[in-house]
């Protein structure tokens, strides 16, 4: 079968003739990077859309508190999210220290971000006394534009593309070789970004879910961890990593994922009892 795949590689799509390319603007004195632009325009997004889960009755917080989460929140996604990529997935990058700074090249991880994230929320909310778990679930509405951001830049940039496959939609990516692949990156803009968006937002505007402490940001963690963790089969994993596929036969991205959904299920099957033990919610 590989050898069909390799002699047939040039009848699927080409990177190279889809047009698309890392940087969004060159005025070459000046670069600006896909992967930059997708976290800012994912940043705005998303504090445009809190404000607006903020208009409705029964907001755990004010719009000067919403200020400060999205200057929290930032911070928590970089440094957590870079952190995280340089210990999770590629520890040499501390070889060259000023390599961890490079962040328009890519190397971010939705794990270590989320950690910082909510390391970020909690000081926040130990700040100004309001409840941790409900400033969770409204910032988890948020994030399906920088999940769905994010991974389109993932693509653009030829980056975490999939294993090699014989779909017709398969795609050969320059930086994965002459082989064609699964556009994985487009799979998890999907389901990480498009597909929680659809069950998020009815839940907050449709039901009493944000009511209940903790039931957001549970179904959030959910939804990413079963998509992520189904992704992954579908992803080729990393290179410096393959040792522990072949060892446990999941990837680091299945292993790191495994606990969140694992606290996800938590949050959800206890956010009823919560609510009553919770008179402010």
């Amino acid at each position: 079968m590989s050898f069909e795949i390799i002699a047939t590689a040039a009848n699927y799509i080409q990177f190279t003739d889809l047009g698309v390319g890392p940087v969004a603007l060159d005025l070459g004195f000046f670069q600006l990077r896909w992967y930059s632009l997708a976290y800012l325009v994912g940043i705005l997004l998303g504090y445009g859309f809190l404000l607006k889960l903020l208009a409705r009755p029964g907001a755990p917080m004010s719009r000067d508190h919403a200020d400060d989460i999205i200057l929290y929140a930032t911070l928590g996604i970089i440094l957590g999210g870079r952190t995280g990529y340089i210990l999770f997935y590629q520890p040499s990058i501390l070889q060259n220290p000023l390599d961890v700074f490079k962040l328009w090249e890519g190397g971010m991880s939705f794990h270590g971000g989320a950690l910082g994230i909510i390391f970020a929320l909690w000081l926040l909310a130990r700040k100004y006394k309001i409840s941790f778990l409900r400033v969770c679930d409204y910032l988890a509405c948020c994030v399906p534009f920088g999940l769905f951001f994010g991974r389109l830049a993932n693509f653009v940039n030829d980056e975490l593309w999939g294993r090699v496959t014989d779909v017709p939609w398969a795609i050969v990516f320059p930086n994965g070789g002459d082989l064609p692949r699964h556009p994985s990156q487009l799979y998890e803009a999907g389901l990480e970004g498009l597909l929680m968006a659809a069950i998020m937002w009815p839940l907050f505007w449709k039901t009493d879910a944000r009511y209940k402490p903790g039931f957001l940001c549970g179904m959030a963690a959910v939804i990413y961890g079963l998509s992520r963790f189904t992704i992954e089969f579908f992803r080729e994993p990393d290179q410096q990593l393959q040792w522990l596929v072949e060892a446990s036969g999941l990837s680091m991205g299945q292993w790191l994922t495994t606990p969140m959904i694992l606290i996800g299920l938590f949050l959800l099957f206890t956010a009823g009892p919560r609510r009553q033990r919770n008179s402010a919610a």
